[in-house]
């Protein structure tokens, strides 16, 4: 940590250019000592990036922020929040502790929070952070957290991990046993220390192949904001051996859109040629596969199998978009642009033989407006096209 960027002239003047064009900060330089143009575009950045993400730490004072990518990949308050009322207990052990904002919102829940970093600069800001945050009960460590647990004698109600998904030569990992540390190489050790895990994933991980990687899983949690996943939360509770619960939950504006099932059932959907509704899942049901939980569970038709979009005749509540229908069409440009006189329209593709790019050029067909056409495939492997209002 550079000291000199928390002095008051330099933290007003990242303040008053955080609009700023910093490609045209960097070549002016700034005019105090100490601290390089770098260190506080660095500043600058982060901070930018933390107005909607990390709003607690946007608005306090003092904050010192970690390289840019820490802030990346580091939890939203949204996400942080929602996983801390997932355990419960009064000690906790977060084992990857990074810029801490998770251990943040343990602090609000557990008695006891300790922040393992083995980065000694991401732990000292980390340390600093929670003193401006009036946080008292998180204790930093500056060390490998697995370490810190093998010389630890105290037993932990919870241990909290998020394994970096990055290898030694920086290449994306796609199985838990390649991430650091490695989860399933020191399942026991954890469970010797902990009756209860939370493992926090990256949505490039396949659900099924970290279940297949772990011990006793009670729980999968598949969290996305405005239909994007963010995160795969797996509860681990020591010799657990029951039905595995998903549940999805896709924060949007205006509600949190739920669903769950259980994730050893199997069942068959019903098909069915388009109703007077639409629905589109959301990405965190997606990424769940629920893709017939979601017909059996809501009693509506799938399109087609492969299509994962459903209908109803009477309109129920979905965990996604919902559509009035207006007309279903056969792949035919004729049709289509007579109900189209605007020539503008959204488009949705899903098991279709072309893409939105090539559907636009062939229809000349214009971005936006409040129609929705949807082209896929339905029951009869026949492609059609979907003229819908959304709801």
């Amino acid at each position: 940590m550079n000291e000199r960027i928390l002095h008051q002239d330099v933290q007003e003047y990242i303040t008053n250019h955080l609009k700023s064009d910093l490609h045209k900060l960097i070549l002016k330089g700034i005019p105090f000592n100490g601290v390089t143009i770098q260190e506080i575009a660095n500043q600058i950045l982060c901070k930018q990036k933390s107005e909607k993400k990390l709003p607690s730490w946007f608005n306090a004072k003092n904050i010192y922020y970690p390289p840019k990518v820490s802030i990346e990949q580091t939890s939203s308050e949204v996400t942080a929040s929602y996983k801390s009322g997932l355990v419960f207990g009064k000690s906790i052990l977060d084992l990857t502790g990074g810029f801490g904002v998770d251990s943040y919102y343990f602090s609000k829940l557990f008695q006891k929070v300790i922040h393992c970093e083995i980065t000694k600069s991401i732990s000292e800001i980390a340390a600093h952070n929670f003193k401006q945050l009036a946080i008292l009960n998180i204790e930093t460590i500056s060390e490998n957290g697995l370490e810190y647990l093998k010389k630890s004698t105290e037993i932990f109600d919870v241990i909290y991990i998020d394994p970096s998904r990055r290898n030694d030569v920086k290449e994306k990992v796609f199985l838990l046993k390649d991430c650091e540390p490695n989860i399933p190489e020191n399942i026991d050790l954890l469970f010797k220390k902990t009756k209860t895990i939370l493992l926090k994933n990256s949505p490039i991980l396949d659900i099924t192949s970290a279940i297949n990687e772990l011990k006793f899983v009670k729980e999968i949690h598949v969290v996305a904001i405005n239909n994007d996943v963010k995160e795969l939360l797996y509860i681990l509770e020591k010799g657990y051996c029951k039905e595995i619960l998903i549940k999805t939950i896709n924060f949007t504006k205006n509600n949190a859109q739920k669903f769950h099932f259980n994730y050893h059932k199997k069942p068959v959907s019903s098909y069915h040629e388009p109703l007077e509704y639409l629905y589109e899942p959301n990405a965190a049901v997606l990424k769940s596969g629920a893709f017939h939980e979601i017909s059996t569970q809501l009693n509506i038709f799938k399109l087609h199998q492969h299509s994962h979009l459903y209908t109803s005749k009477k309109r129920i509540e979905f965990p996604g978009r919902e559509f009035k229908i207006i007309a279903v069409l056969p792949y035919d440009k004729k049709q289509i642009l007579k109900l189209l006189p605007n020539k503008k329209a959204n488009i949705t593709i899903r098991n279709f033989h072309k893409t939105v790019a090539q559907i636009r050029k062939e229809l000349k067909i214009k971005d936006g407006g409040d129609i929705f056409l949807f082209f896929t495939t339905n029951i009869h492997n026949k492609f059609i096209c979907m003229y819908c209002k959304k709801l």
